[in-house]
């Protein structure tokens, strides 16, 4: 299990992670989403005794990771794909991890098949990997010391459509044996097939979190007009917030009678009208870290 309770980190006067708090139990997936620069990345790093934090804490299995007893064992990172020697070949790698950790060395070949390197690619030297070679690298030294947690940074960063899918199974897997992962990815539809809790940030701050269905459930309305200015028009007068799609609709954070009584006052003709949750992950991710949320993490 892992648990953030209050988190923070500053550096200076700007706050990088804000009072974040979630926890992510055994058996399940949990999506941490936000935009560039939301403070994923900080949070993750804090998680791992990487960064110390200005304030909170952060604990797997109850224990703060620094006080992990060889951490390998009981907790898989890979929070970068590249932090790797590039003049060791793949097989040396994990090698070297495996004398490090007390894992027998015959584990090796198995777990770098288990990611999908083949002994070709274990001969290779990381210099030479492609980046969805080292991503598959990164996996298999999260995974060689049997963890019962695992702590991804964007995993499936250059993986082809095949790798991805494959990468979904594999989580799906592990969790489902009553493994903790945290998945942090841009690859939102991923994200929607594999997980089971998520945890939205932006601008540092925590924007929503929960059951994935109840979240995609409780996203608001989505409203396309004839007239879209006319329609923001409306939205305005009557006090509501919205935020536009891709596709020239409006999600507005209230029920769809509201907005049509307040359409049909105007004489508005609605073309759409209907739960914005149908629209999947995508559409909840930009809904929520619209506005003030990104705009704070691009400062």
């Amino acid at each position: 299990m892992i648990t953030v309770e209050h988190l923070t980190k500053r550096y200076g006067n700007h706050p990088a992670v804000d009072n974040v708090s979630f926890s992510c139990e055994p058996g399940t997936v949990t999506g941490f989403l936000g935009p560039n620069g939301a403070g994923k990345s900080t949070t993750m790093r804090m998680i791992c005794g990487l960064t110390p934090p200005t304030a909170g804490t952060a604990t797997v299995s109850g224990v703060p990771y620094r006080r992990l007893g060889n951490p390998g064992r009981h907790v898989g990172v890979l929070l970068d794909a590249s932090a790797q020697h590039a003049g060791r070949t793949g097989r040396e790698v994990l090698s070297l991890a495996a004398l490090t950790m007390g894992v027998d060395t015959r584990e090796v070949p198995r777990t770098l098949d288990r990611v999908g390197l083949n002994a070709t690619a274990a001969k290779r030297r990381v210099r030479a990997y492609s980046l969805g070679m080292r991503q598959r690298l990164g996996l298999a030294l999260a995974l060689l010391g049997d963890p019962a947690v695992l702590i991804l940074d964007e995993p499936a960063n250059g993986l082809d459509p095949e790798g991805i899918f494959w990468m979904r199974g594999l989580l799906r897997d592990f969790a489902d044996r009553g493994g903790t992962v945290l998945l942090s990815s841009h690859l939102l539809r991923e994200v929607e097939a594999v997980a089971d809790h998520l945890v939205v940030i932006g601008g540092g701050r925590v924007v929503a979190q929960g059951d994935k269905a109840e979240l995609l459930a409780a996203t608001g309305t989505l409203v396309r007009a004839l007239d879209p200015a006319a329609l923001d028009l409306v939205l305005k007068r009557a006090g509501l917030a919205g935020t536009k799609t891709t596709d020239g609709g409006v999600v507005v954070q209230a029920g769809a009678e509201i907005i049509g009584r307040a359409a049909a006052d105007a004489g508005l003709v609605l073309l759409e009208l209907r739960p914005a949750g149908s629209g999947g992950l995508e559409q909840m991710f930009l809904t929520l870290t619209a506005g003030d949320s990104v705009k704070e993490a691009v400062r």
